[in-house]
């Protein structure tokens, strides 16, 4: 792991932190920002992933699969009879 990996890290933390105190702060005054906020940018994530994957489900391109040919069946080899009585 290099320096600036664990140093974006450590700001994914702290932005982390000051965004749940920012949200404390903001339900104890009782402000409705603090949750619609929130949850809007959740609730536009979610239809955001949905829609990307029914794109990707209705735009995928699929090649169709070579028809194979079953194997011929394999029988035994004829028996030849060996009686010298």
């Amino acid at each position: 792991m290099t320096p600036n990996t664990r140093n974006q890290g450590a700001l994914i933390c702290a932005g982390a932190g000051l965004a749940a105190l920012l949200f404390l702060i903001g339900v104890l005054q009782g402000s409705y920002w603090a949750l619609a906020i929130p949850v809007a940018i959740f609730v536009f994530f979610v239809l955001g992933l949905s829609f990307w994957v029914g794109w990707t489900i209705l735009t995928v391109q699929v090649e169709p699969e070579a028809e194979v040919a079953p194997p011929a069946a394999q029988t035994a080899p004829p028996q030849t009879s060996n009686s010298s009585r």
